[in-house]
Formats: structure tokens, C-alpha cells, sequence
């Protein structure tokens, strides 16, 4: 490696450097400063103010984490439109705007078909209810 491009690597040598040291420099201070009193309360898993009671291990309904994988998909996906509303205006002035609606519609029919199924599927229900199908 030449010395010329080792200079130009040498800010970022210097950032990372100062960064480790200031990382050791705040543990240490820490340490140093932090009250060492084991116990009480400073024993129990958490600090809400509520004694544990049971195991830490229980079961958690699932239908929990999939209305809350589902609520982030969409919103970030439609956080993801803004960029686009915010330039459609410059974008139709170049004569673009016809191709960026297209596509911008086709996305929000994507979200809308995405809604749809987890509507159907019954995944946006909290309490689901499960029917028997009766066959004659």
C-alpha cells in the first residue's frame, strides 16, 4: 500500500481511534464513579416497581407479535410514499408525473391487496374465532 493511500485513509484511522478511546475512557469514568451497593432491589430482574411473581418463561399469544409485524410492514411502507409525494410535483414538471403515478398506484395497490389478505386471513381480529365447517 502506497503512502499516498494510506493518507487518505488516515482521518478515518484518527475517528476510529478516538472513538475506541473516548468508548474506554467512558467505562472507566464509570466505573470509577458508579456506587457499588448490592442488593434490595437492585437484585430483582426489573425495576417497575411490581414484585415478580412466576417464571420469566410463559406463553405469549402469538396473534400478539403478528398484528405488530403487520402494523410495521405497513407503516413503514407507507412512510416509504412520502419521498415520492414530495417530488411528484418536480417529477410531472420534467414530465415523469404519469410514470411516478403509475408506479405510486401500483404500490398503494400492493398495500391494499397486502390489508385485504391480512384482513381475510384473519390476522387483524384479536380475538380470532374459529368455525367448523359442516359437511353434508
Amino acid at each position: 500500500m502506497s503512502n499516498q493511500s494510506l493518507n487518505a485513509f488516515m482521518p478515518i484511522i484518527v475517528m476510529m481511534i478516538l472513538a475506541a478511546g473516548l468508548y474506554g475512557v467512558a467505562l472507566l469514568v464509570a466505573y470509577i464513579v458508579s456506587p457499588r451497593k448490592p442488593g434490595g432491589n437492585k437484585d430483582l430482574p426489573y425495576e417497575c416497581g411490581e414484585v415478580p411473581v412466576g417464571s420469566a418463561w410463559s406463553m405469549f399469544n402469538v396473534r400478539f407479535y403478528v398484528v405488530g409485524l403487520i402494523f410495521i410492514i405497513f407503516d413503514v411502507e407507507s412512510v416509504l410514499m412520502f419521498p415520492v409525494a414530495s417530488i411528484f410535483r418536480k417529477m410531472n414538471e420534467m414530465g415523469e408525473g404519469t410514470y411516478i403515478l403509475i408506479i405510486f398506484l401500483s404500490f398503494i395497490s400492493v398495500l391494499l391487496e397486502g390489508i385485504a389478505y391480512c384482513w381475510k386471513k384473519g390476522d387483524l381480529d384479536w380475538v380470532k374465532s374459529y368455525k367448523r365447517s359442516v359437511d353434508n
